[in-house]
């Protein structure tokens, strides 16, 4: 099962990127775990939707110790950086569609409430949160983010388009800004529109009582796969972590993965 969920070649991407383990200050002598055995734990977690206490002793960690461990990577910012180095090897064979970025949101119940999250006007008010994506042309997740599930989707779009990493390209400087932004209309705004043309990004975003929402179908089912995608990894379809970083965390290592795996593809 390790060797499924973890593979070498992602393991190679992941090995330099966890900071040097440091001890607890109340010392104790304890020996670092095997990082590729606690990486694989979060791995299994995410995908399915175990609780922390559920994991299996097959892999070699304790849970607690796993938790920890997953919490200073957190910290640390592991995930968004294994995101980027992904992007990077893929961008680097040319594999990233740059001719437009398109975004979209979906909400999660919150069992356990926690920051962000807010009434879900979809789900009778209950607690909950909402993914924010931004992919490429071909729905190859470039960033994400986490808010309350009240949140209008349109406040979330400029920390999408700031979080986009500057990513290697097959030519030249690296690269992190799209020729085209398609969204449907809950992120229309005469603002927001001017402050993508002013960072050179064309604007295809629908507009209310002038464009419909279906005319992008054909661009939009790209992101909604996408999240579909993300839902696959069953810790997502409902927020149990009360920190909101840590739900992030979670949703940075999904879609990262998918990437991992259109890579492990274009080299076998």
């Amino acid at each position: 099962m390790s060797q499924r969920l973890v593979p070498d070649e992602l393991w190679d991407l992941v090995a330099p990127l966890p900071p040097p383990f440091r001890p607890r200050p109340q010392g104790g002598g304890t020996a670092p775990v095997d990082e590729r055995a606690v990486f694989t734990a979060v791995v299994y977690v995410l995908t399915s939707g175990c609780a922390w206490r559920h994991l299996p002793p097959t892999f070699g960690v304790s849970p607690a110790t796993a938790h920890r461990r997953f919490a200073t990577w957190t910290e640390a910012g592991l995930w968004r950086r294994r995101h980027r180095a992904v992007l990077d090897r893929l961008g680097a064979r040319g594999e990233l569609d740059w001719t437009s970025a398109v975004a979209d949101a979906a909400s999660v119940r919150a069992k356990k409430g926690g920051a962000p999250t807010g009434p879900n006007p979809v789900d009778r008010g209950k607690p909950g949160s909402k993914l924010h994506v931004l992919s490429d042309a071909r729905g190859i997740p470039l960033t994400v983010g986490v808010s309350a599930a009240n949140t209008n989707d349109i406040l979330a779009l400029k920390p999408l388009v700031r979080g986009i990493p500057a990513v290697r390209s097959r030519r030249g400087p690296r690269r992190r800004r799209p020729v085209k932004l398609r969204a449907d209309k809950a992120y229309h705004s005469a603002d927001m529109r001017a402050w993508l043309r002013e960072r050179g990004i064309v604007v295809r975003i629908a507009r209310p009582g002038v464009e419909s929402s279906e005319r992008l179908g054909r661009h939009r089912w790209k992101i909604e796969r996408t999240i579909a995608r993300l839902f696959g990894y069953r810790r997502l379809t409902v927020r149990y972590e009360r920190k909101g970083s840590h739900f992030l965390a979670f949703l940075g290592l999904a879609a990262a993965l998918p990437c991992y795996k259109k890579l492990a593809k274009l080299t076998t």
